[in-house]
């Protein structure tokens, strides 16, 4: 059901939920999970009317806050990784690109079975575009899964490469930062109190010393995290990410990552004597977003440098206080690989691609509306085709573009090939639960994670 009047929406939630001094109380839990919460987030996604879309999405958030589920900062256990007062595990950060209820359930059942504490809900900026996803969409997506899966604690809803272009900043620099700051307010008025600032981009290695090189990026970097520390709520920590070496770059040193952090210490100070800095730092060890396809379209093995990754986030937490290193684009790595990043020390990894390829090349993926995805993608980005690449490497590297335009959809699958499809997410987020050492942490989330309930303002259909 998507409801498009205020009349079909108060109708819908009658005796479920009650607005009241500004707030959602659930009088039906049942009912709310089994039932009404799929109409909300239905109508936050596809109704053609804002102010009803606006309304589901409070109601989302707000009934969800009520059962205990709340948008929260990994901060507190970033802070505790980094005094190493706890450790052994990475925690994974994923990305859905597509069917983003139904695959945050996959992680929610997964987590609950094995038990799991800290997992990470990301979109990058890139992601928002193609994907058609803004931050409010995404996070009611994912408090709404928590909802339907019955989940019950905190979701850290993470905006991930929050990234400067730099073709783009070269070329209008103002404009091209205040996207950025803009992108990062309406993340946080949407609950994502966990923001991966990208300025990685700006470091130009033609510079002469490593100094200047990093300059840009950690003066930038300083000044957006300024930003973020004015914007977040009140009673919220935002867990604030910085980034060394652009992913598909040179490999990172720990020379690279110390001189940016002191710049980094020395900018921020600028901005306020006591700010809190970043809680980790995203390297570079050898991999690709997406990996590298070949030329039939299957992905090439990447070696990264687990040395250097170690490296890295020991300087991180021995001398920084971090909680150590993020691994980018690690999701198309071989099974044998993920058991080596806790035996690392690496504090959190990214994971994107991997999911999309058990999407898209299930048996379960109605093949009709695969090839119209593909007929899509050669049709309207024929101009990134490259001449050299296969038409296997041309999808391979596209496809991800077909989740915004083919939402609805992906959305409405007949309910056996969703739920064939989610059981496979399901079992490789269990498969990556266990490698990562993830298994078995909920109470080192309780321990250290208090979620701050954040007030939403009532929107005025829910106040008439």
């Amino acid at each position: 059901m998507i409801y498009q009047n205020e009349d079909q929406l108060k109708k819908g939630c009658e005796s479920i939920l009650l607005c009241e001094e500004g707030d959602v109380r659930v009088l039906d839990e049942p009912r709310f999970r089994d039932v009404l919460i799929d109409d909300l987030i239905h109508t936050a996604v596809f109704s053609s009317n804002p102010a009803i879309q606006e309304a589901a999405a409070f109601l989302i958030r707000r009934g969800a806050a009520h059962l205990g589920i709340m948008p929260a900062s990994i901060q507190s256990l970033y802070e505790a990784m980094g005094r190493k007062e706890v450790g052994g595990f990475t925690v994974p950060a994923i990305n859905i690109r597509g069917m983003t209820y139904h695959v945050a359930q996959a992680v929610f059942r997964a987590a609950m079975k094995g038990d799991v504490g800290p997992v990470i809900f990301e979109i990058a900026r890139s992601e928002i575009g193609y994907t058609r996803q803004r931050p409010q969409e995404y996070a009611c997506n994912v408090l709404a899964a928590a909802v339907k899966s019955g989940w019950c604690g905190p979701v850290f809803l993470q905006g991930d490469h929050f990234q400067i272009n730099a073709k783009k900043f070269a070329a209008e620099r103002e404009k091209e930062t205040q996207a950025v700051r803009d992108l990062i307010s309406e993340a946080i008025q949407a609950g994502f109190y966990n923001i991966d600032i990208d300025t990685s981009t700006l470091v130009d290695l033609s510079r002469p010393n490593i100094k200047d090189q990093q300059r840009l990026n950690f003066t930038l970097a300083a000044e957006l995290t300024a930003l973020i520390r004015d914007l977040e709520p009140e009673g919220v920590t935002v867990s604030v990410g910085g980034e060394i070496g652009e992913v598909g770059g040179k490999n990172s040193t720990v020379e690279e990552l110390q001189t940016f952090m002191d710049g980094y210490s020395e900018e921020l100070k600028k901005h306020g004597p006591a700010l809190k800095g970043i809680s980790k730092i995203s390297v570079q060890t050898g991999t690709t977003h997406g990996g590298v396809p070949l030329a039939d379209g299957t992905v090439a093995r990447v070696k990264i440098d687990f040395e250097v990754l170690e490296k890295l986030s020991e300087t991180a937490r021995t001398q920084y206080g971090l909680s150590g290193a993020v691994q980018h684009g690690a999701s198309t790595l071989p099974d044998e690989a993920f058991d080596r990043f806790p035996a690392t020390g690496t504090a959190e990894i990214h994971l994107a691609t991997g999911f999309q390829n058990i999407i898209y090349d299930s048996q379960s993926f109605p093949g009709q509306l695969r090839a119209r995805i593909y007929d899509y993608l050669k049709a309207e980005l024929k101009g990134e085709w490259k001449e050299k690449d296969t038409e296997e490497q041309f999808i391979y590297k596209t496809r991800k573009k077909g989740f915004g335009p083919f939402k609805l959809d992906l959305w409405q699958l007949p309910a056996d090939a969703r739920d064939e499809i989610c059981a496979e997410l399901e079992g490789k987020f269990a498969f990556l639960f266990d490698k990562l050492k993830v298994m078995g942490t909920r109470h080192v989330l309780d321990r250290y994670i208090k979620p701050a309930d954040v007030p939403l303002e009532m929107p005025a259909v829910l106040r008439s």
